[in-house]
């Protein structure tokens, strides 16, 4: 017998399929209908607060086609908790005008494809990153991203064609090259795989979220020419839709465009990020903080690998690092935002002026936390690096500027990243063909310490220039504001960056930074 591999349970999924009787809804009186909007959105906003359980996540979406009309998904740490949810629904007068034209019931769970010594161990001395990527499957949230793909899928049990009669490394490896596809969406697409053996007609359900419905497309027919996928995959019924916020309830019945952009959800506005245009391309990351060791699908695991697993796992285990090192790293891109750094060696005046006009624009949506221009003035490259960089790591000046663009979510950042790649003389991304790439600290610093601050930065320097892997570290000002200060820092590898962060050197600036920062370094995301 071909050995199955060990799994772990998490929290429960629903997806709650309806379709709407348009017939009774047109015919319905006013008062009737404006009772079940209201009733409606009370339910929906209820279950997204998670109000019913005391963790968990839900989401409703509008869906195209015959098949349903909405999709509501509930994710809750008990399946008791999960009917009660849907019989919740049932006692609200929207129900009268509903009828459930299907349903999907499954587990998020986790196997040791992910990692043996997460099991061998029960987890006591598992890798951090490995632990939290593993904490973050069995419990997922759900994107704001606006798109979603819902359909489950099973493996063959055919002659000839039996996916559980593999052995488990042949398994692995087709199941790993599966994943490296999957890792090429970093930043567009968001999964959760849940195991519905058992429990549904499938063995899995999967959703897929993504800002642009082509990049949901564009995944899953690439996976149609992987070998674990041409050769064993069995797919269900597609179903594709888009998040709306409960409050676009009756928007959404009178037959107008959802989301409305009139309302916002928890305090955050769906649809914000498709606003700024396509073809960006999102800096370092995936979404949302979820990573992992060894990203195969399979039993309960990502079946698309899970886009970017293995960079976000590294950048897990690092940010740990970090914390036992009292060096706050909040999520990937900074303290529940998203950034995207450029370089350009344009005339800081016109590139600000044309940051200005974009940033203009950013200010209407609800997710733009700040667009600004840092101005280099204190670079420190390695000795060898210093032609190729364009800059001397004695004269004190750098010849490029960065745009920093920072968002709630990481969709906004990728879009956003798009626009600002057109700006004049950019050079360089954050992370492209520098190694591992930027460490970008941000420090709000006393006024009256701003001197001491950067005579600080030119000591540390003098050490990073002696560092190695060190390629370039450059103190940028806000060009608004003299006492905002950016350290982008690269290296060739991760390795040789947590060395730095290791050092007494680096130690003693933490301490001393307390007596002359307005706050502590707000952000330390890595490219």
């Amino acid at each position: 017998m071909a050995k199955p591999p060990r799994t772990e349970e998490g929290w429960y999924a629903l997806h709650d399929f309806r379709t709407v009787d348009w017939d009774a809804w047109r015919a319905a009186p006013d008062r009737e209908r404006e009772r079940a909007v209201e009733e409606g959105v009370a339910y929906l906003e209820e279950h997204e607060a998670v109000a019913d359980a005391e963790e968990g996540a839900s989401a409703v979406f509008s869906v195209l086609g015959h098949k349903a009309d909405l999709m509501v998904v509930h994710f809750r740490p008990t399946l008791d908790a999960l009917s009660a949810a849907e019989r919740r629904f049932e006692s609200t007068a929207l129900a009268e005008f509903t009828d459930q034209s299907t349903s999907y019931v499954s587990v998020t769970e986790v196997s040791d494809y992910v990692s043996d010594e997460y099991f061998d161990d029960d987890g006591e001395e598992t890798d951090e990153g490995i632990r939290r990527y593993i904490e973050g499957k069995l419990k997922p949230d759900i994107p704001d991203t606006e798109y979603v793909s819902f359909y489950p899928m099973s493996r063959k049990r055919e002659a000839g064609q039996n996916w559980y009669t593999l052995d488990y490394d042949e398994r692995s490896e087709l199941l790993s090259a599966h994943g490296d596809i999957g890792r090429e969406y970093a930043g567009k697409i968001k999964q959760v795989i849940a195991s519905s053996v058992g429990f549904d007609d499938y063995e899995w359900g999967v959703t897929l979220f993504g800002g642009d419905p082509a990049d949901i497309k564009d995944i899953v027919y690439e996976m149609r020419f992987d070998e674990a996928s041409a050769e064993y995959g069995e797919f269900g019924p597609f179903y594709v839709g888009r998040r709306f916020p409960p409050t676009d309830l009756g928007a959404y019945l009178d037959g107008e465009q959802v989301p409305t952009g009139e309302h916002e959800s928890g305090g955050r506005p769906h649809g914000d990020a498709d606003v700024h245009g396509e073809g960006a391309h999102h800096h370092g990351g995936g979404e949302g903080g979820s990573g992992g060791g060894h990203p195969h699908a399979d039993d309960g695991d990502e079946h698309h690998g899970d886009a970017g697993d293995a960079d976000d796992a590294e950048e897990e285990s690092i940010r740990a690092e970090l914390e036992d090192l009292d060096i706050y790293a909040g999520k990937p891109h900074g303290e529940d935002v998203f950034a995207t750094v450029l370089y350009s060696e344009a005339d800081p005046d016109e590139l600000f002026e044309e940051v200005e006009g974009l940033r203009g624009n950013f200010d209407h949506y609800g997710t733009h936390v700040k667009t600004a221009v840092y101005e280099g003035g204190g670079a420190r490259s390695a000795p060898d690096q210093s032609s190729e960089k364009g800059t001397d790591s004695r004269d004190g000046e750098a010849d490029r500027a960065a745009v920093v663009s920072i968002w709630e979510t990481a969709n906004a950042a990728e879009t956003a990243a798009g626009f600002l790649s057109d700006l004049p003389g950019i050079v360089e991304r954050a992370g492209e063909e520098s190694g591992f790439g930027t460490m970008g600290m941000f420090y709000t610093v006393k006024p009256e310490h701003r001197g001491d601050f950067v005579e600080k930065f030119e000591v540390v320097g003098d050490t990073l220039e002696g560092m190695d892997g060190h390629h370039e570290t450059d103190l940028m000002v806000n060009r608004e504001d003299e006492n905002d200060m950016f350290i982008a820092s690269q290296w060739a590898s991760k390795e040789d960056a947590m060395a730095f962060f290791r050092s007494d050197d680096f130690r003693d600036t933490v301490s001393w930074g307390r007596d002359v920062l307005a706050d502590r370094p707000r952000h330390v995301f890595l490219a």
